[in-house]
């Protein structure tokens, strides 16, 4: 990807990385988009110091069109039963906003469960991890992941849960994940 320096058009809540703390960046800051994957941007801000995380709903803050709204992602996932391949596509569309492989190759989604519900639609239960346990960004990677699966046909709730168990370790990363890091 080329880096685009941009100078944001209104004042916007950003996540930083990696604490995951959020804060507001005031419009006119010079950022560099540093990673535009799945619905979120990631970019640095050198007169602040860091990197941080912009929402695509937040994606005007950079003169682009946001690409995660509610009629979008209903359009884009279809209509039909639930079914496992299409949750998976979905989650392969949440990315680490450090690295440029989906939670899915990374090998971070540890066990997939889809459950009917009697008043009608499926549970989506996910285990998920982190590369590191003590990275601040768990919580938002984890909040994409349930947002994505929530709007997904006849998804009537998603939970997402970190687990910490096994250990992550870079032989889970799936050979389209290492291709896509130069790791072949």
């Amino acid at each position: 990807m080329r880096y685009e320096e941009i100078d944001l058009r209104r004042d916007t809540e950003v996540v930083q990385i990696p604490q995951g703390i959020t804060i507001t960046i005031p419009a006119g800051t010079r950022v560099v988009v540093t990673q535009a994957l799945g619905d979120s941007y990631t970019v640095q801000a050198p007169t602040l110091g860091g990197l941080y995380r912009i929402n695509g709903k937040d994606a005007d803050a950079l003169g682009k069109t946001p690409r995660n709204t509610d009629e979008t992602a209903a359009a884009v996932v279809g209509s039909g039963p639930v079914d496992e391949g299409r949750v998976w596509d979905e989650l392969k569309n949440v990315f680490d906003p450090e690295i440029p492989v989906n939670i899915v190759d990374l090998g971070l989604v540890y066990d997939l469960k889809l459950l009917p519900l009697e008043a009608g639609g499926t549970r989506v239960e996910v285990k998920m991890t982190l590369t590191a346990p003590g990275c601040g960004m768990g919580r938002a990677i984890a909040m994409d992941a349930q947002q994505r699966l929530e709007h997904l046909a006849g998804v009537a709730e998603a939970a997402v849960e970190l687990v910490w168990d096994p250990p992550w370790n870079p032989q889970m990363i799936s050979p389209e994940g290492r291709s896509i890091l130069g790791m072949n």
